[in-house]
């Protein structure tokens, strides 16, 4: 299936590793090209590089941190002049905190994701609403749909309540937004928090990862490049029927029923 990306303009944050990284390269893969931001310059442009020998798409790297307004005024200034702008936004940026956290740490946390976000979509919004198209893509989380993280509850179910309002807004002048919650992705960070998890219950990290993958319908723990396609999906063109909803690309929880 042709997503029918080539030629457009994309914009990851936190685009250098886990589901970002892969995104990007699905989004690179389909033709377009493909903005990296992170927080660090030299890690992005590692990173850009090796997607730019992978895919041969154009792929550049912004340093930025999406918790701060000036950055990110000036990385969108900077990819308005290498790319003349944006037709997507993939908002992935986060701060995680794996132990109990303070109410700091918490303002911080919906700083990056929430406001952050926000951010982003004010920066680039205007120049797809001029174009008439765009994608807007806000990477949640199931902690919006369950309860164990007060922290992941709050910004992930705030990351969804913005994304419906901006579509409702944005959709009469041809930009979509939509959220993804990913339930447990194998990932760095997933690895890394599910190993210390193991360790403090005396499991090993096999009979730990096991059990999350009993509660998966699949079977399994869902790779990053699975939601990395359903992802790009959500920008190409052919998603125009999606417009404020949630999609979960989760391998599918047992259990609840949503509706």
């Amino acid at each position: 299936m042709d997503l029918q990306l080539k030629q457009r303009r994309a914009v990851v944050t936190g685009g250098t590793r886990g589901i970002g990284f892969a995104v990007a390269r699905a989004l690179a893969t389909e033709g377009a090209s493909v903005v990296l931001v992170s927080r660090s310059a030299a890690h992005a442009e590692e990173r850009a590089a090796a997607l730019r020998e992978e895919t041969g798409a154009d792929v550049i790297a912004v340093a930025a941190d999406t918790g701060d307004d000036a950055a990110v005024t000036a990385m969108a200034r900077t990819v308005e002049e290498r790319f003349g702008g944006a037709d997507i936004l993939v908002n992935n940026a986060a701060v995680t905190n794996p132990g109990v956290i303070s109410e700091d740490d918490l303002e911080g946390e919906i700083n990056v994701k929430v406001r952050g976000y926000l951010r982003c979509v004010r920066a680039f919004a205007p120049g797809m609403t001029e174009r008439g198209w765009g994608r807007i893509i806000n990477i949640s989380g199931l902690a919006a749909r369950q309860t164990g993280s007060v922290t992941g509850s709050i910004r992930n179910a705030a990351v969804v309540a913005m994304s419906k309002n901006l579509a409702d807004e944005l959709g009469p002048s041809g930009v979509n937004v939509v959220s993804v919650q990913p339930g447990p992705t194998r990932t760095d960070t997933f690895l890394g928090n599910l190993d210390r998890r193991a360790q403090a219950q005396g499991l090993s990290l096999a009979e730990l990862e096991g059990q999350v993958a009993e509660s998966i319908a699949i079977g399994r723990i869902v790779e990053p490049h699975e939601v990395a396609s359903v992802v790009a999906f959500l920008a190409s063109p052919l998603s125009v029927a999606l417009n404020g909803d949630t999609i979960i690309p989760s391998g599918g929880f047992k259990g609840p029923i949503h509706y």
